[in-house]
């Protein structure tokens, strides 16, 4: 298994490293709360729920930290891009970066939970304490702030018993304020982030989603109340806890035990919050001025399968293969960005994207474009269209391959054409110095109608190799997953003629799905003692069974054939 288990390691590594930094995190603000004497009466208040609130808090400022990072994607395409910052193993791991994202998400909503928990049992406690009557250590301490020369231990002022005096707290004070807020808001993204909610109400993630500005103001605000509170140090020196703690009674009326003063953390969030909001800010700033540059659509092409094309130019666009952008169409709404793979190659003077009609913004956009129209749509009334981008992807790496797999599904053949473009620009040109020197490509789609639009791509390429004597150069196999009786006795019949009868090509389309083990099998075995890139876009079950047969069909020898797989991730 060899180099593929070492780039996967890496990864592993990650992970490892951020649930390793977790715990430590815990740990050690566990311990924080829970041993110096500095909040011993704060233990006594509350016990170890305080230690329990303050050790997931820590967590928090740290997941917060991080999960701005992964949708930085200028700053990602920046790394991407520089050989100097990252190898190749270090750019497949920016390559899973909304993995990463939804990972430190979970975390949060994990930490928000016992946070919220601990202090409950936190506000509980200091609304029975300040309404307990007097004669115990806890209504002593409660009791401490109510005289000008006194600092409060207990945050709770106001003599309200309890379920009152709890729901006072939660919607009077800055910090339960604040945490109902963010609480909420955090509640709202997460449920809004399912892949149900993704695919059949967009809208609904996309403005949900946004809620995370309300939830980062909350959080940097929420210590601004100063609840937590400890023993000065002054105070310290004169008070011992582990002395005066017997003798509550008498604070202030002996000079061993004088009343003990307290004094509230200042907010720290903002501290680990600071620098990746600062990026994000700027990121957004770069997303803004790029997506105002003038963009021209100059040709609408109608493809089958409610499907169709946009050929833009931008002054300035500079993009690899494989790439994606963010597209808005204001005409439709004014808010949504929508991701879309590059389909057009580098070495074309325009760029392109395919749509697949599948909503109501696609179907709006399609409208605004005419593609609804049977006459030929004027220039001036095409929509104006934003462009953010473009954003680097796993396929930018298909050319650092002698051997590639690339593998479409449906509509997730976008990002190859891209690529094969190229190829055949390159081989037009020069390919001497083209590292790649074999392609296996795998379309599987599940109407015959999807293969017209890319059909005469692959005709190009597969002329241009007899033309220069490479056929072998690319192998592609399309394989028909959705057919009806009708249409299997009709590709009977016509099974011997010279070219296929659905897509005109040499290569006959295949009915079914591929027996994914036999390919990969079939492939190392004439590619011995090679790294071969598995390139996919399609759905996590098709990732699901192609990682596993990299995995299965990699040597342990070093030396031997390596499968590394790479998928695409907007």
């Amino acid at each position: 298994m060899g180099n593929w288990v070492v780039n996967e390691g890496l990864s592993i590594l990650v992970i490892l490293v951020w649930l390793g930094l977790n715990a430590f995190l815990f740990w050690w603000y566990y311990g924080v709360y829970d041993v110096p004497v500095k909040y011993h009466y704060s233990r006594v208040l509350l016990g170890s729920a305080l230690a329990w609130a303050r050790a997931p808090a820590a967590c928090l400022n740290f997941n917060c930290l991080l999960i701005l990072l992964p949708v930085c994607r200028n700053l990602l395409s920046f790394l991407r891009g520089s050989s100097a910052c990252c190898s190749t193993r270090i750019r497949r791991q920016l390559d899973r970066n909304l993995t990463f994202h939804k990972m430190v998400a979970w975390m949060i909503a994990l930490h928000t939970a016992i946070h919220t928990i601990a202090h409950l049992f936190n506000v509980e406690r200091c609304v029975d304490a300040r309404v307990e009557a007097k004669g115990t250590i806890q209504a002593a301490l409660s009791d401490l702030g109510d005289k000008p020369e006194e600092t409060y231990l207990n945050f709770v002022r106001k003599k309200i018993p309890n379920p009152e005096g709890g729901l006072y707290v939660a919607f009077t004070y800055l910090a339960g304020l604040s945490g109902v807020i963010i609480t909420l808001a955090l509640i709202l993204i997460i449920t809004s982030s399912t892949k149900t909610i993704r695919r059949s109400y967009f809208e609904v993630f996309w403005y949900t989603h946004h809620l995370f500005v309300i939830f980062f103001i909350g959080l940097v605000i929420h210590g601004a109340g100063r609840i937590v509170r400890g023993q000065t140090a002054e105070s310290l020196k004169k008070h011992d806890p582990k002395i005066c703690e017997k003798n509550f009674t008498q604070w202030g009326k002996i000079p061993s035990c004088p009343i003990p003063q307290f004094a509230g953390n200042p907010p720290m969030t903002w501290k680990w919050v600071v620098v990746p909001m600062i990026l994000y800010f700027f990121e957004r700033l770069v997303r803004f001025w790029r997506s105002q540059q003038k963009v021209v659509i100059t040709k609408v092409v109608n493809h089958p399968f409610k499907t169709f094309e946009l050929q833009m130019m931008k002054k300035g666009f500079k993009m690899e293969v494989g790439q994606y952008i963010f597209v808005q169409c204001p005409t439709v709404s004014h808010l949504e960005w929508h991701p879309f793979t590059l389909t057009s190659a580098p070495e074309e003077d325009y760029f392109s994207i395919h749509i697949r009609i599948v909503g109501d913004w696609t179907e709006g956009l399609s409208s605004a474009c005419g593609c609804d129209k049977k006459e030929f749509q004027e220039a001036w009334k095409l929509p104006k269209i934003l462009v953010d981008g473009p954003f680097g992807t796993a396929s930018e790496d298909v050319f650092s391959y002698e051997t590639v797999m690339l593998v479409g599904a449906g509509i997730g053949v976008t990002p190859f054409a891209s690529v094969l473009k190229s190829v055949w620009y390159k081989y037009c040109n020069d390919a001497t110095n083209l590292r790649l020197k074999k392609i296996y490509f795998y379309w599987l789609c599940r109407d015959t109608h999807a293969f017209e639009w890319f059909a005469d791509l692959l005709q190009s390429l597969e002329n241009q190799m007899q033309e220069r004597d490479n056929a072998g150069f690319l192998s592609y196999n399309i394989y028909l997953t959705g057919w009806d009786e009708s249409q299997a006795t009709h590709f009977t019949v016509h099974h011997d003629e010279e070219k296929d009868v659905i897509t005109g090509l040499k290569q006959k389309t295949f009915y079914g799905r591929p027996n994914w083990e036999n390919e990969f099998k079939t492939i190392a075995s004439q590619h011995p003692s090679s790294r071969v890139g598995v390139f996919l876009c399609g759905p996590e079950a098709l990732a699901e069974t192609l990682n596993k047969q990299c995995i299965n069909n990699s040597d342990a020898d070093p030396r031997g054939v390596h499968f590394i797989f790479n998928k695409e991730n907007f």
